[in-house]
């Protein structure tokens, strides 16, 4: 049975994409069947990992609104299954609002495949919205992202709360899978001091690994791939495949 792992922050850029598109392949890569689910309507998980949103027909939306069968969805990218995005899934927030169960629709179309997968990553849009409680109703964990930079640990307080809502009305077996520190540029003051703030504050529930700044690893999106196929030999396909193993050693 899957290991279901949300990634949320309601910040946008601390990295939830990359990490979800890289820890994904990185998992693959390492042996373990993975599913990839574009929970933003965005996109950008499935244009970073290689696909042209504008050739998608079905997506997401039409599983969340329309119950659609999860094989007519499914993308295969490099040995990583995606569940895919287009900006058509915007329209879910106002039209879920209505529907039943519409906090349980990620997980009821979940549960039905969660037997094929060792690990199921959902990345998330940058709001505690509709989309983002039908994700945490389906996880069993969520895994944050934080920027190592200035008001890193703004607005962490109300994404713990609103996990801890979810865990006590929707979803009791809800954890918090960790923080994972981004975006680190060993050169500055600042990013050591944010990294050290937040391990003093969050302690034994920061992962070990830390995700660098670098150039390859924002250029690897732009080629729709991930840094572990788009850059082996990189830093960034070091620490992802570092973490990969960390998340591997939580979880089994």
């Amino acid at each position: 049975m899957a290991q279901i792992i949300a990634l949320a922050n309601q910040k946008g850029g601390v990295g939830k994409t990359t990490t979800s598109i890289n820890l994904a392949a990185a998992l693959n890569k390492a042996g373990k069947k993975v599913l990839l689910v574009d929970a933003d309507p965005q996109g950008n998980a499935t244009s970073g990992i290689g696909i042209d949103k504008a050739a998608i027909n079905i997506d997401l939306y039409d599983v969340l609104l329309h119950e659609a069968d999860l094989g007519d969805v499914v993308l295969t990218v490099d040995g990583v299954d995606l569940l895919p995005a287009t900006i058509q899934l915007s329209e879910s927030e106002v039209q879920l609002v209505a529907a039943d169960r519409r906090e349980y629709r990620l997980k009821d179309a979940l549960a039905k495949v969660a037997d094929q997968y060792d690990y199921i990553l959902i990345d998330n849009p940058p709001s505690l919205g509709l989309l983002t409680i039908n994700s945490f109703t389906a996880a069993d964990a969520v895994l944050i992202p934080v920027q190592t930079e200035f008001y890193a640990l703004e607005g962490l307080g109300q994404l713990i709360n609103s996990i801890e809502l979810v865990r006590q009305n929707l979803n009791h077996q809800l954890e918090m899978a960790g923080i994972l520190l981004t975006m680190y540029d060993a050169r500055t003051n600042l990013a050591k001091q944010v990294a050290e703030e937040v391990r003093s504050y969050f302690d034994n529930r920061v992962y070990q690994t830390v995700i660098p700044r670098t150039v390859r690893l924002s250029e690897a999106p732009s080629y729709g791939q991930a840094i572990i196929d788009f850059d082996p030999k990189s830093l960034g396909a070091r620490v992802y495949r570092e973490f990969a193993q960390e998340v591997i050693k939580q979880y089994g």
